[in-house]
C-alpha cells in the first residue's frame, strides 16, 4: 500500500502546483516595440548617436567653447590640434576668419536639428489634414488633392525646393517652408492609404452607427490607428530636411552667414578644399553621422512598429 501511494501522490502535487502558478501578463505595446527596436544593432546605435547630437544642441550655449561668430585675427586657419602649427586653444582649428571651427559645429547642431523637426512638425500636419480629408471624404476631393500630389512628385525636390526659395528669397526661414512643401505629397499620401484601409473596419463603422461627426471620426477615431508609419516618415524625413537644408545652405540659399548651418559652413570653405581639409571635412561629417543615424533610427522604427516586418 505504502509503494503503490507514494508515486501517485507525486503526480498530484504537481498538478496542484501547475494550476497555481501565476501566469505572465502579456508585454505592452510600448514595451515589446521596445524589445524588437533594441535588437536592431544599427537602430540602437543610431539612437545613441541622436542622443548624443540634442545633447549638443540642448547644451550649446554652455559647452561650445567660444562665440560661434567671434573671430580671431591672429587665428586664421590654423589647423586642428594635432597638426604642426595648431593652436591649443582650437580643438578643430579655425575657419578663414578666424572662428572656432568646434563651436560653430556645436552650434550648427542646434540649429540643423531645429530645421529638421521643424519641417517635419509642418509638413506632417499639414499632410495629415490633406490626407485625411482626401482619404475620407473620397470623390472629387481626393481626386483633386491627390492629382496635386502627383504633380509635386513628379518634380525633382530640391529643384522645386530651389524655385520655391527663389520666389520667396533667400533666408532660413523660407528655406524651411520650401522643404516642408516639397516633403508634403508623402505625408498626405501616407495618411490618406492609411485612412482609406481603416474606414471599413468595425470601429469606425460602429462609431457611425453612434452618431459620430466627421472631424471625431478623422481625428479622434480614425487618426490615432494612422499613427505608425507617420512617425517612421516623420522620423526619415528629419534626415531629410537636415540634408536638403544643407544642399540649400551650400547653393547660397538658405542660411546666410554668419550663421552656424553646416551647409552654409561648407559654402564658405569651397575654396579651402586643398589648402585646409578640415575646414570643409568636419561640417561634411557632421551631415554624414547626422544623416545616417537618423535614417538607421527611421528603419529600426519601420520594423519595430510593423507587425509584417517583425522578426
Amino acid at each position: 500500500m505504502t509503494e503503490n501511494t507514494t508515486p501517485s501522490a507525486a503526480p498530484a502535487s504537481n498538478v496542484a502546483q501547475e494550476v497555481v502558478e501565476p501566469v505572465g501578463a502579456p508585454p505592452s505595446p510600448l514595451r515589446e516595440t521596445w524589445a524588437y527596436f533594441k535588437t536592431n544593432r544599427g537602430a540602437f546605435t543610431g539612437l545613441i548617436v541622436i542622443g548624443f547630437i540634442l545633447f549638443l544642441a540642448l547644451t550649446a550655449h554652455w559647452i561650445a567653447p567660444f562665440d560661434p561668430i567671434a573671430q580671431d585675427r591672429t587665428a586664421f586657419l590654423k589647423p586642428p590640434i594635432w597638426m604642426e602649427g595648431a593652436d591649443p586653444r582650437y580643438i578643430l582649428g579655425t575657419d578663414a576668419v578666424g572662428r572656432d571651427i568646434l563651436s560653430r559645429l556645436i552650434h550648427g547642431a542646434q540649429l540643423s536639428v531645429s530645421i529638421g523637426v521643424a519641417v517635419v512638425i509642418l509638413s506632417m500636419i499639414a499632410g495629415i489634414v490633406l490626407g485625411m480629408v482626401a482619404g475620407y471624404f473620397r470623390g472629387w476631393i481626393e481626386v483633386a488633392v491627390m492629382r496635386l500630389m502627383d504633380i509635386m512628385l513628379s518634380l525633382p525636390s530640391l529643384i522645386m525646393a530651389l524655385a520655391i526659395v527663389a520666389i520667396l528669397g533667400p533666408g532660413l526661414e523660407n528655406a524651411m517652408l520650401a522643404i516642408a512643401i516639397v516633403q508634403l505629397p508623402h505625408y498626405v499620401r501616407l495618411t490618406r492609404a492609411s485612412v482609406v484601409s481603416e474606414l471599413n473596419k468595425e470601429y469606425v463603422i460602429a462609431s457611425q452607427i453612434a452618431g459620430a461627426g466627421h472631424v471625431r471620426q478623422m481625428f479622434v477615431n480614425i487618426l490615432p490607428n494612422c499613427m505608425a508609419p507617420l512617425i517612421v516618415q516623420g522620423t526619415l524625413g528629419i534626415s531629410s530636411a537636415i540634408l536638403d537644408a544643407a544642399a540649400l545652405g551650400f547653393l547660397g540659399l538658405g542660411a546666410q552667414p554668419p550663421l552656424p548651418e553646416w551647409g552654409t559652413m561648407l559654402s564658405e570653405a569651397r575654396e579651402f578644399v586643398g589648402s585646409a581639409w578640415w575646414v570643409i571635412t568636419f561640417p561634411g561629417l557632421c551631415i554624414l553621422v547626422t544623416v545616417l543615424a537618423f535614417n538607421l533610427m527611421g528603419d529600426g522604427l519601420r520594423d519595430a512598429l510593423d507587425p509584417k516586418m517583425k522578426r
